[in-house]
């Protein structure tokens, strides 16, 4: 989540009642591009990032009913369990392959997917979600939703940094909320963060992007 790049725009887009309108207010060929390679920040694979042509990003998708992300993940990458909650989320591998996981609802199964390029699946809006690439090669998937403001709601950040821990660690029946849990948990950053110990030293990667077999894995902040 950050500042909505043309405000004014994405105002008038909501406020004019045909698509010819719309069109005079994005009067020039550049408002209707989005290149993904203009956000370095996220268009990278060390560890990778989630770069998305949205409504606060991309205003040519006011009222167009959905937006577009490419989500770029370095060896031994994963998206955070997170979930959508205004959009349903299609996702489809186009390099190298990633394990997706989805959990609906109270009740409801593990769903998990390998995607290599071609294959795809479906996160439905509000389920929680997640995904791993496990190898030592990168991946990239592009995902698409139903909604130019998905928006994304990370599961550790919600109990982390949001409900009042002694409510979570009542529900959980243990401590897994305080300061040492809020002092370890990862800012949403980029959307990719580095994954499991065992891919970094598998694939001899330091979690500071450099190729070398590490003797101490600091990401995991020990």
């Amino acid at each position: 989540m950050g500042p909505t790049t043309d405000p004014a725009s994405c105002s008038a887009l909501k406020g004019v009642c045909t698509q010819a309108d719309r069109l005079n207010i994005l009067e020039t060929d550049d408002d209707w591009l989005f290149d993904f390679n203009d956000y370095p920040e996220t268009y990278n694979f060390a560890p990778g990032g989630v770069t998305t042509a949205k409504a606060s990003t991309f205003a040519a998708t006011v009222e167009n009913g959905m937006s577009m992300a490419m989500l770029n993940m370095g060896p031994c990458a994963m998206l955070p369990p997170h979930w959508h909650p205004r959009a349903s989320n299609y996702v489809v591998t186009v390099l190298g392959s990633v394990t997706t996981y989805m959990w609906e609802e109270n009740g409801a199964r593990l769903v998990t997917e390998k995607l290599t390029p071609g294959k795809m699946t479906i996160f439905p809006q509000g389920s929680m979600h997640m995904m791993v690439n496990t190898g030592c090669e990168n991946a990239q998937v592009v995902s698409a939703l139903n909604s130019p403001d998905a928006g994304t709601a990370n599961v550790g950040q919600v109990f982390a940094n949001g409900f009042p821990a002694p409510l979570v660690n009542a529900a959980f029946g243990w401590e897994v909320a305080g300061p040492l849990a809020k002092s370890k948990m990862l800012p949403p950053g980029t959307g990719v963060n580095w994954g499991p110990r065992e891919c970094l030293q598998r694939c001899g990667i330091h979690p500071n992007g450099t190729y070398a077999p590490p003797n101490n894995v600091s990401y995991y902040r020990q």
